[in-house]
């Protein structure tokens, strides 16, 4: 297989460390040589989500957890506010009504943060709500949302708080206990570093009050078997061995970088990578101020096609870079900077995005990408 730079939204290349990891022998799921290293890793994820609250791995990709945070605290009937601006927003919504749930949808453009002032106006419109979703980072469209500010809003209402933080948990600020996140979930393909596969939940005492009343239709996804388990340092069905090594190996990488030093890593990689693009005269596609933290969204220039900017990109430079999602397909191009990555790949990435847009007919000055780069680099040493 060729040796691809993956410079996508996730999964993201893997370190050394975590790939040896997986390479441990296999041991009964059911015994006590398990039970230490998940109670171990588990433990290491709540302080990763900044939690007091018990966190817990299922096997499976970021959407289990969405589905998993859905199913168990909704019923036929309940209304639920879905915060929709991308794709990922789109999913929790198609959750809600899957499950029953009616949902009122909060729609932003996309490109664009939601403003915590519509959603208290939304909240106040509807005092039978039960939940609200959101996505922390939506990776579609390279765009943070406040949910420090819309935690603020939603601590006085009866009302859980859900929120996506698959492409941000570890590469920007997320702090489940003082942001008054009822459920946060996260997957461990992005800034995490660890390879796809293992997704991770935790949820407050105020989501476990409505979990324990709901009759969840869900059977592998269902949160009080996945409690009752982890009191015996266990899973309620045969989890992937191998992936909890890896989580393990990777969250100790996170917490012996420091969690504060890796997120200002992933910041400077985002303003980096924000700057090399303007540089170049292209155009970022998200609202200024709204930018995510660990990928960038850029519009691919008018007479150039995806195929040929992605596609020399993976061909010639072996670099995978993402695309656009749904209606955004072809009209912009996803660089994501997040789990290990740093200047030595968006260099790279950089120089070979010159060759790419030069040999494309695209005008800029030669070498300003890179330049750009480097000075934010050294301006943040």
């Amino acid at each position: 297989m060729e040796d691809i730079l993956l410079m996508i939204p996730g999964p993201t290349t893997v370190p050394k460390r975590v790939l040896d990891a997986m390479a441990r022998p296999i041991v009964n799921h059911r015994g006590a040589a398990y039970g230490e290293i998940l109670d171990e890793t588990t433990a290491m994820m709540s302080e990763v989500f900044q939690t007091d609250n018990q966190s817990y791995f299922l096997t499976g990709s970021g959407t289990s957890a969405m589905e998993a945070a859905i199913a168990n605290i909704v019923e036929k009937g309940d209304k639920v506010i879905n915060v929709v601006g991308g794709k990922f927003g789109q999913r929790l919504q198609q959750l809600t009504e899957v499950f029953g749930g009616e949902s009122i949808e909060i729609t932003v453009p996309w490109g664009q943060a939601v403003d915590p002032c519509e959603v208290q106006r939304v909240m106040e419109e509807n005092n039978d709500v039960k939940a609200l979703t959101m996505i922390h980072n939506e990776s579609s469209t390279a765009v943070v949302n406040p949910i420090k500010e819309v935690g603020q809003i939603m601590k006085d209402y009866d009302t859980l708080f859900v929120v996506d933080t698959v492409s941000s948990l570890a590469g920007d600020v997320v702090k489940v206990d003082d942001f008054g996140l009822d459920i946060c979930l996260s997957g461990s393909q992005k800034c995490i570093a660890a390879p796809p596969g293992m997704s991770m939940i935790t949820l407050s005492d105020d989501a476990w009050n409505v979990v324990d009343k709901v009759d969840s239709p869900t059977y592998y996804l269902d949160m009080k078997k996945m409690r009752k388990s982890a009191e015996k340092s266990q899973t309620p069905y045969t989890p992937s061995v191998s992936m909890t090594y890896a989580m393990n190996e990777a969250l100790s990488m996170v917490l012996e970088e420091g969690l504060c030093a890796r997120i200002k890593r992933h910041h400077t990689g985002a303003e980096a990578t924000r700057e090399a693009a303007k540089a170049l005269g292209l155009e970022l596609f998200a609202r200024e101020g709204d930018y995510s933290n660990t990928l960038t969204g850029i519009n691919i220039p008018e007479g150039i096609t995806d195929s040929q900017l992605r596609g020399t990109m993976r061909d010639k430079y072996q670099i995978e870079i993402g695309g656009g999602q749904d209606h955004l397909s072809g009209n912009i191009f996803r660089i994501g900077h997040m789990g290990i990555t740093g200047l030595p790949e968006l260099s790279r990435t950089f120089t070979c995005l010159e060759m790419t847009l030069k040999e494309l007919g695209f005008e800029f000055e030669a070498g300003a990408g890179v330049a750009a780069l480097q000075d934010v680099y050294m301006k943040n040493m």
